[in-house]
């Protein structure tokens, strides 16, 4: 019989219950407990789960010789001090994002897993839609040609958090998009934002980043919008592409559109000639993004290999949401990346 992964999950609140589905499913993955705080809801999750145990305490998770991973989906604020515990006992670490609150806490997560041979896994999840995927390999094969700008709309009248701002509950989505189709981090990183429901809590953040070769990027996330967008934009020198989540079937578009030089020796205006191409809508085998994850993660825990979104990513990440957190305190002043 193949080997499969014990796992242990912790939180099955409003993410939670969701990875709990995935991996209660997995082929690859058994899932003997799942541990929250909060009883009550949690024997509520549990219907239907018969073969899954009931937990309240984390040590308990971590204390079970026969758990493999661990997947840890509670508030943000208690990532960093879960994780950490969990891969001190000798677990592999699914976390969801951001994968901590600090910059200085998601370093030594890093140090931790790597010094102890651990897994650590960042939950990315759009990383892992066909639709990002699409655009990575148009991309990467060059039909887009050079990348010139994205940006990136996460916004919609949505719950309004306690513990973490939009920036820091919304942007870890679209950054991890974007460092994962260019492969390169931002040299400079600014951010606008305000808080008009909750003092300190802003509710809605536009964030620009700069890299090295002259690209941008911009992103807009609201929880207090009359819209609910998910809609990333990749301008290239050659054809431009957009990924609209919202949309049902047609996520993804290819715009042959573009400005090129048309050989004319006139004025610098007139030397230029607008293209106006072809929309493609190409054909999009869709597979559930989170289940497409959960069963990654897995197959790193068995085989061992570095996930797609790892430890490194994730830090990669929350050093971009923490030179936006002090560029936002500081009223928008530019914050730069070393």
């Amino acid at each position: 019989m193949d080997r499969v992964v014990n796992l242990g999950l912790i939180g099955a609140g409003n993410w939670g219950k969701n990875l709990l589905r995935s991996f209660a499913s997995a082929k690859r993955g058994t899932l003997r407990s799942c541990c929250d705080t909060n009883s009550g809801h949690l024997k509520e999750q549990l219907r239907g789960y018969a073969n899954v145990g009931l937990l309240d305490n984390p040590e308990d998770v971590f204390a079970d010789p026969d758990i493999d991973a661990v997947a840890i989906a509670t508030p943000a604020v208690t990532h960093y001090e879960l994780a950490k515990r969990a891969l001190l006992a000798g677990k592999d670490v699914f976390v969801e994002k951001p994968m901590t609150l600090t910059l200085e806490d998601a370093t030594d997560l890093v140090e931790v897993a790597e010094s102890n041979n651990r897994i650590l896994m960042v939950g990315h999840l759009l990383e892992y839609h066909p639709g990002v995927e699409m655009m990575k390999d148009l991309l990467d094969s060059g039909e887009l040609g050079s990348p010139y700008y994205l940006y990136s709309e996460r916004v919609n009248l949505g719950r309004i958090r306690s513990d973490e701002n939009a920036l820091w509950s919304f942007a870890p989505h679209d950054i991890s998009i974007i460092l994962y189709l260019l492969d390169e981090e931002p040299i400079e990183v600014a951010a606008y934002g305000a808080a008009y429901i909750r003092p300190g809590i802003e509710d809605v953040s536009f964030l620009w980043l700069r890299f090295a070769d002259n690209k941008m990027a911009q992103i807009h996330v609201s929880w207090l919008d009359p819209h609910k967008i998910r809609r990333t934009t990749l301008v290239g020198s050659k054809k431009m592409v957009v990924f609209d989540d919202m949309q049902p079937s047609e996520k993804i578009r290819i715009y042959d559109k573009g400005v090129e030089p048309n050989g004319k020796t006139v004025g610098y205006a007139e030397s230029f000639t607008l293209r106006f191409g072809e929309v493609t809508i190409p054909a999009l085998k869709m597979r559930e993004p989170l289940r497409v994850e959960c069963d990654h993660f897995l197959d790193c825990v068995l085989t061992r290999q570095t996930p797609r979104s790892d430890g490194r990513d994730g830090l990669r990440v929350v050093k971009v949401l923490d030179a936006a957190q002090r560029s936002l305190k500081a009223g928008g002043a530019p914050v730069k990346l070393g």
